[in-house]
């Protein structure tokens, strides 16, 4: 999609700071980190929330999956909250699917 973002952002026409990249998903840091470790995990294909998930595109969100567990276990990081907003009433202010990974900070609720 030629005015997404993130599609931007994964063919490399606005720069990142890039944490993993393979041919099917880039994983780089959030530029307004909600906690010490922040980083995004996107697909390089356009899929514009959760709610447009189907199982022609399904195996690219699996394989997101996987690239959150291993960019986690090479920062070192066991504890993790992974979130995705789908759609605006839901927070998602970028309409491409992408998945929020955070870390290092206690997220428990009630906090303390």
């Amino acid at each position: 999609m030629s005015d997404c973002l993130f599609c931007k952002i994964a063919a490399g026409e606005i720069p990142s700071k890039k944490v993993y990249e393979d041919d099917q998903v880039l994983a780089f840091c959030d530029i307004d980190p909600q906690a010490p470790t922040h980083f995004l995990v996107i697909p390089k294909t356009h899929i514009g929330s959760c709610g447009e998930i189907s199982s022609e595109n399904s195996a690219v969100v699996a394989h997101a999956f996987e690239v959150i567990a291993k960019v986690a276990r090479d920062l070192g990081v066991t504890d993790f909250r992974v979130v995705s907003n789908c759609g605006p009433q839901a927070g998602q202010s970028v309409p491409h699917l992408h998945f929020h990974v955070l870390a290092g900070r206690d997220m428990t609720w009630p906090p303390g």
